[in-house]
């Protein structure tokens, strides 16, 4: 039975990692078929996140010793 459930385990990794090939493939495919603009406006999104965590990072990092004092 141990040999079974190691193959089963095996076998559905194996599965997950080509679901995970199939999704990256997707993706790529669909990038050259978006325009410039909307390839810049995405990479502006996504830092504009990044920055807004980062920011609400710092701003937390620098304030939590004055709610402790309160």
């Amino acid at each position: 039975m141990a040999v079974k459930e190691s193959n089963t385990s095996h076998s559905s990794s194996q599965q997950q990692q080509q679901q995970q090939q199939q999704q990256q493939q997707q993706q790529q495919s669909c990038d050259p078929c978006k325009s410039f603009g909307q390839k810049c406006s995405h990479l502006v999104k996504k830092q504009r996140a990044k920055f807004y965590i980062l920011r609400r990072c710092i701003a937390m990092l620098l304030c939590w010793h004055e709610r402790g004092e309160q």
